[in-house]
């Protein structure tokens, strides 16, 4: 049973508008202005609108080239474009200037992970993990138990979830991933009770269904079964 394993990789700034106007009372502060042009770059991304968004980036660079949004910004966007070379680069700079930045260890934790270099990934989620002032514990530990996952390591995964989950009860893809690993482990009633709990807080969804399916086909209940593939035929696939 798989679910899809997309890391989180925390966002830099909600979409925005594609049209820049300054405004003349923005702060002078160039951290402010760097924010401006992350916020316009990551709407440019969205877009698809890849080379105003390196633009913006370049900018935010220039007006706060220390600041980490800045340095993550221009990182992202290389891993976005597939340079991996000079992403890599700018987690780097990102890392030496800011060596205790959650934030920062984490998405380069989550950069790490996707090239297949899961040991200093997971050194990193647990650095920012341990950070007094990173709040994000559970989106690190989530992003630790995919990254065990994609290493083949079902048991390190399940711990990582089940700390995801303690520091954000039922945080949604930890909770179905523990359900999945539940399932492999052929430990049902505790599978079932996850997803029932799920269920009440969440509604179905397309994935939680697939495996509610699956368990009552391995347990042999042809009633839930045959309502579950009902609900999941009326449910739209994740795109």
């Amino acid at each position: 049973m798989r679910i899809v394993k997309a890391l989180f990789w925390i966002a830099l700034l909600p979409a925005c508008t594609s049209v820049y106007q300054p405004d003349k009372s923005l702060s002078k502060d160039p951290v402010t202005m760097a924010e401006a042009r992350i916020k316009l770059g990551v709407g440019y991304l969205q877009q698809q609108q890849f080379i105003k968004a390196r633009q913006n980036f370049e900018k935010a660079l220039i007006h706060a080239p220390d600041y980490y949004r800045s340095q993550l910004s221009m990182a992202y966007y290389y891993e976005k474009v597939g340079d991996s070379s000079k992403a890599a680069n700018h987690y780097d700079k990102a890392l030496r200037d800011n060596p205790k930045n959650g934030n920062v260890l984490n998405n380069y934790g989550t950069f790490l992970c996707k090239q297949g270099d899961y040991e200093k990934a997971e050194q990193l989620f647990t650095l920012a993990i341990n950070q007094p002032y990173y709040y994000l514990v559970s989106a690190s530990y989530e992003n630790a138990g995919f990254c065990a996952l994609k290493n083949k390591n079902i048991d390190k995964a399940q711990h990582y979830f089940e700390k995801a989950i303690a520091h954000q009860p039922m945080r949604p893809k930890s909770t179905l991933q523990l359900a999945a690993i539940e399932i492999q482990q052929q430990h049902y009633t505790q599978a079932r009770v996850r997803l029932m709990q799920f269920h009440q807080r969440y509604g179905y969804t397309y994935s939680s269904l697939v495996l509610a399916v699956d368990i009552e086909k391995k347990t042999g209940n042809q009633t839930l079964e045959k309502k579950y593939r009902d609900l999941l035929k009326k449910t739209p696939r994740p795109s």
